[in-house]
């Protein structure tokens, strides 16, 4: 489990399709002390680490996990937002989050507005009755207060700590964004159905 803040930011140093993809981030976490199948959230995705060096770690993506993400354009030097596993105690400053990613958005419209941006997104169809004003979501790792619904769009802001402390300063029109929705979203959509 995750609570959806990033507390470092990543960079991809390779990676080798054999099976299932394999990639090489480079952490300025200690690695010595990161486990040999921990979890770690990259990019929101929630990865088993397979080996370890002095300044990075391996994941090994499937095929599945490929098809409902955007690890797909992983290529190297891209930055990626990381978060290391929940711990008992730790401090939950976003929201529960899984790492179970459900799907890929798009950046859809960017407007400044003061320091912020102002970001808009498509959901899939199928995940945007979960989308909820002022509800939860995480996008590509980072926990997020969702500030209005319109269909299948949905508007985020960031604030410029958000900017400097994760990937989304890089952000552009056009990037597919690892979309989780929250949890209890999901539970209270499947109770409705059965009625």
């Amino acid at each position: 489990m995750f609570t959806g803040i990033v507390t470092d930011i990543g960079t991809v140093v390779e990676t080798e399709q054999a099976g299932d993809l394999r990639a090489r981030i480079r952490t300025s976490y200690d690695t010595a002390t990161i486990d040999i199948g921990a979890s770690i959230a990259s990019d929101g995705v929630c990865l088993t680490v397979v080996d370890l060096g002095p300044d990075w770690y391996d994941v090994e993506i499937s095929a599945e996990t490929v098809s409902k993400t955007n690890l797909d354009t992983w290529t190297p030097g891209k930055r990626v937002n990381l978060e290391r596993a929940l711990k008992v105690g730790d401090e939950l400053g976003g929201h529960i989050v899984s790492g179970h990613v459900d799907g890929v958005a798009e950046i859809v419209g960017m407007k400044d507005e003061g320091d912020s941006t102002r970001v808009t997104l498509r959901a899939p169809d199928a995940l945007a009755r979960f989308i909820a004003p002022k509800g939860s979501v995480a996008l590509n790792g980072t926990s997020l207060t969702v500030n209005e619904v319109n269909g299948t769009e949905f508007g985020i802001n960031f604030i410029p700590h958000t900017k400097e402390v994760t990937t989304w300063g890089d952000a552009k029109t056009g990037d597919r964004i690892n979309l989780e929705i929250d949890t209890l979203a999901r539970y209270v959509a499947r109770l409705a159905e059965i009625g």
